[in-house]
């Protein structure tokens, strides 16, 4: 790894930023086919869209020419339509049956679009929780696209019943949020039903919010829309390295350069400021932590009540009197559980080993940020590798032997082994056998670990920093 000063990075990185974002295009025949757009990291936002034909080689093979001759044909409005439905998501997928009209009968017609993946801070807030969108002091909000509903079976899924989560295809675009929070500095709104309707009656959902942060000033000029607001320090500051280790990180995603290079910048400032998330005091309902890169990093947490506002809605005033009510150990219990991973989902039961204020209507308050670490995960029984650039030590920030969801390590395992998704265990052997060294091979298997769930086929979740060791007067500088 190349290790540019603070400075050098950032200068660099704004530059190529204001060249653009690398643009990608998909084009779909007609018919029931699924026309998909995604990012690897940043959300999607739509440039431009056709629904029509332009010319006569574009979805052609096996057609009449008859079917091919209109090639003026265009459906006014589709660029709206795919932003509508696409913009601020990270994966979007969709078919031409979400268009009204046929803009030309009996011409075979085909979807084309052109969009860029855009850095920006992507949120996803469990129903019953609020919100907490924010940018640093002299910035303001641009929200980018918010959607309610639910995309997929995993996410904010943490002991649902199934018949609340099968509901994949709900969704609910919203202005609600840009609404309520463009040109604001933060804002904060609920994942309810009362917000914001209910697209999927039964269903448990969640808003996802996209949003970049912008100077005041750069409103006014469109050219500066997402240029780089850092301020560089003369020095470089004791966690520069740790940031520099983003890099290494994101080279995990085989991105290209010029959207590494934009994340990186989007994510320079990010990585240190902290998102909180809260919970109001119900079995049922899910808190969501999660990082688009690094690792969680539990900073603080609050299971009881300190005002008089927060989940106050329809309690009597009785049960908001005690405003200094707070569980002992409560950020203990999220560090063990969340710390080092990439999500975390939970809910109140697990925070709720005795209670600090009877009678008071209590919830789970977190705040964290997202560390810049290297994730790795490694199926059961496979070898997980470590390994440092020359000259840089393993730091181990958290590891976890179990399964947390269906879909890792799962190709080809019969259903019974990968049901139990409640399958944790934080485990400190990886940091005892790794910790200062420049590399390092360790087992993922039930006779290094134990066996936190029998029947289950596991994988061990592992997030580590490389760092430059501190050597003080006297120590040898071999590994």
């Amino acid at each position: 790894m190349l290790l540019f000063s603070t400075a050098v990075l950032l200068a660099a990185t704004c530059r190529l930023i204001s060249a653009g974002f690398p643009t990608e295009t998909v084009t779909t025949c007609e018919g029931n086919h699924v026309h998909r757009l995604s990012c690897e990291t940043g959300v999607i936002s739509v440039q431009a869209a056709l629904y029509g034909r332009a010319d006569r080689e574009t979805c052609s093979e096996g057609r009449s020419q008859g079917k091919l001759a209109d090639t003026e044909c265009s459906l006014e409005g589709a660029v709206d339509i795919l932003r509508r439905r696409c913009n601020g998501k990270r994966a979007c997928e969709l078919s031409s049956g979400v268009f009204p009209t046929d803009p030309c009968r009996g011409i075979y017609k085909y979807l084309h679009t052109k969009y860029t993946c855009i850095p920006a801070i992507y949120q996803v807030t469990c129903e019953h929780s609020l919100a907490y969108l924010h940018c640093d002091e002299g910035q303001v909000m641009a929200i980018h696209g918010a959607d309610y509903g639910r995309h997929d079976q995993t996410t904010c899924s943490y002991k649902r019943p199934a018949v609340q989560i099968q509901n994949a295809d709900c969704s609910s675009h919203s202005s609600v949020v840009s609404d309520k929070c463009n040109g604001k500095n933060s804002c904060i709104i609920k994942a309810s039903n009362t917000v914001f309707g209910d697209p999927c009656v039964g269903t448990y959902k969640y808003l996802e919010v996209a949003y970049t942060c912008e100077s005041y000033e750069s409103s006014e000029t469109t050219q500066n829309k997402y240029r780089c607001a850092v301020s560089v320090p003369s020095t470089i500051s004791p966690t520069a390295h740790l940031r520099l280790d983003l890099v290494k990180t994101m080279l995990h995603f085989r991105l290209s350069t010029t959207l590494l290079l934009a994340a990186t910048c989007s994510l320079m400032t990010a990585v240190v400021s902290t998102e909180r998330t809260i919970t109001c005091d119900d079995s049922h309902n899910i808190q969501h932590l999660s990082c688009d890169v690094g690792v969680i990093s539990v900073q603080a947490a609050l299971y009881g009540h300190a005002d008089r506002e927060t989940c106050s809605e329809g309690r009597p005033q009785e049960q908001l009197a005690n405003t200094e009510c707070s569980l002992e150990g409560t950020v203990d219990i999220l560090r063990r559980r969340c710390d080092g991973k990439r999500v975390c989902e939970l809910n109140t039961n697990v925070v709720r080993t005795s209670d600090p204020c009877s009678g008071i209507y209590k919830y789970l308050e977190t705040n964290y940020t997202c560390f810049p670490a290297i994730h790795l995960v490694t199926c059961e029984h496979s070898w997980a590798h470590l390994y440092c650039d020359e000259g840089q030590v393993i730091f181990v920030y958290g590891a976890d032997y179990g399964r947390r969801d269906q879909t890792t390590c799962s190709y080809k395992r019969p259903a019974s082994q990968i049901e139990n998704v409640h399958c944790s265990d934080p485990t400190n052997k990886v940091a005892e056998r790794c910790n200062g060294k420049n590399s390092c091979i360790i087992k993922a298997s039930n006779t290094v670990f134990g066996d936190p769930c029998v029947g289950t086929y596991k994988y061990l979740e592992v997030a580590y920093t490389c760092d430059y060791p501190v050597i003080t007067q006297g120590e040898s500088t071999e590994y």
